[in-house]
């Protein structure tokens, strides 16, 4: 994979906030790693994840009680901002490494270049929402390909158990979908096919399910926001949103984290909010994970869609390509975003 530096001026959900504790933690995006540690005063802190020495990850070695981190290999040590010190040569000079922003926000740890505005981070848009949780999944495929999986939902029938509409209605399915300069919105919706854990979220037999979604690419993210109503139009108690961000890994590799909130339209059922939340976030993992067991059986598909039989679901796909490259890899169709699809198709 050509590595791609320049994504990490977007802010990326890397790793649960609890799994950084008092070892470093390697994280990888868009080909480069980074190494994660908390310094003395337990505050996130990012390096690159290769000691400027002889470039051995600084991942696998370990915190002073300093706050520093020391390198495995000859116990260089760097401090959050990457000043380096050599412990058999203390007056070597240049021994500093790269280091980056670690935000904690939502129990997540989130990367970007030191000067990367905070007014940057995405805005989860959960006015009256409740938090339900956050989950990440890894999908053996290039970033392209995953977000195509994301981008339309005419495969709910067939990889999917429990949201949305079973096979003998996919013909029965209303949608829509706009493209715009910044963004791709969409719209489903189709009688909900009947699955138990619907009914916890207030849903019953004959309901119709309703995904709307706006996908962005500061990064790469989407924001679902998903509904049931009677078939007179009653909306049900619950609507749920999961905002999923795509981050990709390496050239194969894609990680999906995922924060999950519930909100309620029927006053006296709020009280059940805390215990609605948890099961909308549980759902909201097991169809996930539906598509991250699909993902490997399309992993090889090309990063263009010449030849391809595209229906009127796939409307939002091509125009994402656009966007992906000229907002989140800030380049041409030609050059760097390409490549990287080139790479993964080629293994």
């Amino acid at each position: 994979m050509v590595p791609s530096p320049d994504v990490i001026r977007h802010f990326h959900p890397v790793l649960p906030a609890r799994s950084l504790g008092k070892k470093p933690v390697r994280v990888e995006v868009a080909g480069r790693a980074y190494a994660l540690f908390r310094d003395a005063s337990g505050k996130p802190a990012a390096l690159a994840d290769a000691c400027p020495h002889r470039f051995a990850p600084l991942s696998k070695g370990q915190v002073r009680a300093d706050g520093r981190l020391q390198c495995p290999y000859h116990g260089w040590r760097f401090d959050a901002e990457g000043r380096g010190a050599n412990p058999s040569q203390p007056d070597l000079r240049h021994c500093d490494t790269r280091s980056f922003q670690v935000v904690e926000r939502h129990d997540y740890l989130w990367l970007a270049e030191r000067d990367t505005p905070l007014s940057a981070m995405p805005d989860m848009e959960a006015d009256e929402y409740v938090y339900g949780g956050a989950f990440s999944h890894v999908f053996e495929a290039p970033l392209h390909v995953s977000l195509d999986n994301f981008s339309e939902d005419e495969h709910t029938p067939y990889v999917h158990t429990r949201l949305g509409w079973d096979d003998p209605r996919a013909d029965q399915v209303e949608f829509e979908a706009h493209n715009f300069d910044d963004r791709t919105e969409v719209h489903y919706r189709a009688p909900q096919r009947a699955a138990l854990l619907m009914k916890v979220l207030g849903v019953r037999d004959g309901d119709f399910f309703q995904n709307d979604w706006v996908t962005r690419f500061d990064p790469v993210r989407s924001r679902y926001t998903v509904s049931w109503v009677s078939p007179t139009g009653k909306q049900r108690p619950f609507i749920t949103r999961a905002n999923i961000f795509f981050v990709p890994e390496t050239a194969t590799t894609t990680r999906l984290h995922a924060f999950s909130f519930l909100k309620c339209v029927v006053p006296a059922m709020r009280p059940l909010l805390p215990v609605a939340a948890r099961a909308a976030a549980a759902l909201t993992w097991w169809e996930v994970r539906d598509d991250a067991r699909f993902i490997p059986t399309v992993a090889d598909t090309p990063y263009s869609h010449k030849g391809m039989r595209l229906d009127k679901y796939d409307k939002p796909l091509v125009h994402q390509r656009r966007l992906m490259e000229r907002i989140y890899y800030r380049t041409g169709p030609s050059v760097a975003a390409v490549p990287l699809a080139r790479e993964a198709s080629s293994g």
